[in-house]
Formats: C-alpha cells, structure tokens, sequence
C-alpha cells in the first residue's frame, strides 16, 4: 500500500502507511505522522521538538464482512513559538472519539435507510454511539435554524407521549421546515420562540393557528402587526367534536327504543363527507333515516355541510355574506349547541375570513404531526426528548422510510 492510497480511499493527508495487520474480522493499517507536517495546533509552527506519543485505534468503515481500522501513534509536541505541549491535530479525526470522520459520515448515510439499531449492528458499534454521531449532526445543522427570511408560519401543538406531554411546534410555510420546537403547550411554550424571533428582526406577515386563547394572546402580544388565520380545518374539527356529543346527547335523551337503535352507530356517518358515503354499505339510506327521526340532528347536519362553503367562495365579500348567514341561522336554530358555536365564530370572524387574504392552513403542520407520530411510533419512542426535537426539526428533509 501507498501513502497515495491512504489520501485516495482514507483522504489521509501528511501521514505515511507503516504495515497492514489482520486479526480476526479486522484489517488494521497502521500509519505514522510525517515529521516535516508536524505543527503546534494552538499557533500552527512548524518549529516543535517531540514531547512521546499514545498508541490510538480508530475505526474507519466496513469492508465488506471485515472492519477497517486505522492505528497511529499519536504525537504530543512542544511548541518553541508559544510554549504550548499538546497532541497535533488529527485531520480525518476526532480525538475525543474511537471513530474517523469518514466512518461518521457512513453512519449517517446509512441511518438515512436503516433503523439506529440496524446501523449500529452493521458497524459493530453500539447503538448509543450512532444516535451520538446523529444527534451532533443534527444539532450543528437544526438547533439553530435562520428565522431572519420568515413571513408566514404555522403553530400547533402534538401530544408526544402518555400523561398529557405535549411539544408545541412552529413551521416556516414557504419551506416547510420546522422552525422551533417547544416543551410543553400554551403561551409559555413559545416564549424562547420569541426572543429568537426578536433578535433575528424576523417580519411576520401571517400566522395561521388553531381558535386556542393562549396562542391567539401570544402571538397578538409578540406579533402585533401579523394577521392571523383561523385554520379552517381546526373550525370544521371543533364542530365535528361538538356534533358528535350532540349526537351523545341525543341518544341518551331519547326515550323510544326505535330512535335508539338508528342513532347507534351513526357517529362516522355525521362526520362523513357526503361524497364518501359508502354506496354499497349504505351509509346514505342508514344516514337519512336517522336525520328524518331527528330534526335537531338533521339541523346541526346540514349546518356543518354549510360551514365547509365559508372556504369555498371566490372573494372575501361572498365568504363574509355566507359566515353571517350561518351565525344567523345557527342562533336562530334554538339549539344550545349550535347557538354556542355560532357565538364562537362571531367572536373569531376577522380571523377565519382572513383566509381570504393570505391563503394557509396549518394543514401541511398536520400532515408533517403525521410524519412525527409515525416516526415516533417506529422508534418505539425517544428517550432522549431533545433527541427526538432534533429528529422533528429535520423532518422536512425525510425523504426516505421514517426510523427512529
């Protein structure tokens, strides 16, 4: 072998080849620093007499079934320049660890296809070191992400673990990055949010959210000039979650047996879109026939069908002529549940025809909570939280199979 080998296949630069060992699985090459690159590493002098050196072992990559090592002994200097005695730098590794850049840099293209467990297994090292060498990569690419070109942004909270733990969790929409991940719910959560924000000069134009108070006080406090949008999907879940208990309501109240027994099980069919109804179960004849028993069922049915045309208008003028028409008829409808809601969107009117100004949803953060439960799910779970933080604010570039 020749020291051109070790630059081409190694990237080894300044060192010479010595001998290559086999034991067992592995091929170890031994080399040996040239003594005219050796240099002071706090002032960079060549002027340095040798100060003894350390026997160390450093893991490269697999080869196949065999393990590639690299063995060296390490130099320790003294500097005639600034006095200094250390160990020379190392080019193609750290010292704190047993591992070379190149074997990191195989870890994680692997990691990108494999489970932690599976690549730590393929590599014969233990399962804590992959998830290190991931969680540094992760932290020197994600834990600080530019917020200065923000504009619109998405928040929401995800539910992470039994026992009311939530994440709370703000998207860039232009990119679809995460940009911060916060513990817990609420105001609070966002708080270091905020301060990054501020010191990033960031320009927020819109924020699109859930009806939460705490969110809706946060972000009229710390964004004063950003419009925000009422996601219409959160409105159309909040009536769905209404309707279902008002369903709840009406089975328990009902005192025929008849009326009983259509009411069970219509749940799902309520909460369908027409359009989905199943033709051969016959959803739509089981459906109608419950709403035919049920006036105040069939009310708050077809209301919910006229809440989705709020979204469907081609100007904000039309959409704001249907929202009133609905609040109307909802309060006039003398059903308590109904006449709540139409309360609740009377008080967030600006927000959810704000829609019509700046077009977002938290939908694509939906969607991206999908990708984080089925990461998490695959992972069995994080025991390390700030771990798993750093998996969600790289969530957008996972192009391949979720692993944990």
């Amino acid at each position: 072998m020749s020291t051109s080998f070790l630059y081409h296949v190694f990237g080894l630069v300044g060192y010479n080849y010595v001998k290559t060992q086999y034991q067992g699985n592995a091929i170890i090459f031994t080399i040996s620093h040239k003594r005219e690159k050796l240099q002071c590493p706090a002032c960079k002098s060549r002027k340095v007499i040798l100060r003894g050196t350390i026997k160390r072992r450093f893991k490269a990559f697999r080869f196949g079934f065999k393990i590639i090592y690299l063995e060296l002994e390490v130099q320790r200097v003294g500097c005639l320049e600034c006095d200094s005695v250390r160990q020379v730098s190392l080019g193609f590794a750290d010292p704190r660890f047993s591992y070379t850049y190149a074997f990191e840099r195989y870890a994680l293209e692997l990691s990108k296809h494999m489970t932690i467990q599976d690549v730590a297994k393929h590599l014969s090292v233990s399962w804590d070191v992959i998830k290190d060498i991931q969680k540094r990569y992760l932290t020197k690419r994600f834990s600080k992400p530019c917020l200065k070109h923000l504009k619109t942004i998405a928040i929401d909270e995800i539910a992470v673990r039994k026992g009311h733990v939530y994440l709370t969790v703000v998207m860039d929409m232009d990119s679809g990055a995460m940009v911060f991940v916060g513990n817990g719910k609420g105001a609070d959560a966002l708080e270091p949010f905020w301060k990054r924000l501020k010191r990033a000069k960031a320009e927020i134009e819109a924020v699109a959210m859930d009806m939460s108070p705490a969110y809706l006080g946060a972000v009229t406090e710390h964004l004063p000039k950003a419009l925000v949008v009422f996601d219409h999907f959160h409105v159309i879940k909040l009536f769905n979650d209404q309707l279902s208990e008002f369903r709840r309501d009406l089975y328990h109240e009902a005192k025929d047996i008849l009326q009983k027994k259509i009411l069970k099980g219509t749940r799902w069919l309520l909460l369908k879109n027409p359009e989905n109804l199943d033709s051969v179960k016959k959803e739509k004849d089981r459906l109608e026939e419950a709403l035919q028993l049920n006036k105040p069922l069939s009310c708050a049915y077809y209301l919910k069908e006229d809440l989705r045309q709020i979204w469907l208008q081609k100007t904000k003028a039309k959409a704001e002529r249907v929202l009133t028409d609905w609040i109307k008829r909802s309060a006039s409808s003398g059903i308590k549940m109904l006449m709540k809601f139409a309360k609740t969107l009377a008080a967030h009117r600006s927000g959810i025809l704000a829609y019509y100004d700046y077009r977002i949803s938290s939908g694509p953060l939906e969607g991206t909570n999908n990708k984080i439960k089925t990461m998490k799910r695959m992972a069995y779970g994080f025991r390390d939280m700030e771990f798993f933080k750093l998996k969600i604010m790289a969530i957008h570039e996972s192009k391949y199979a979720l692993v944990g």
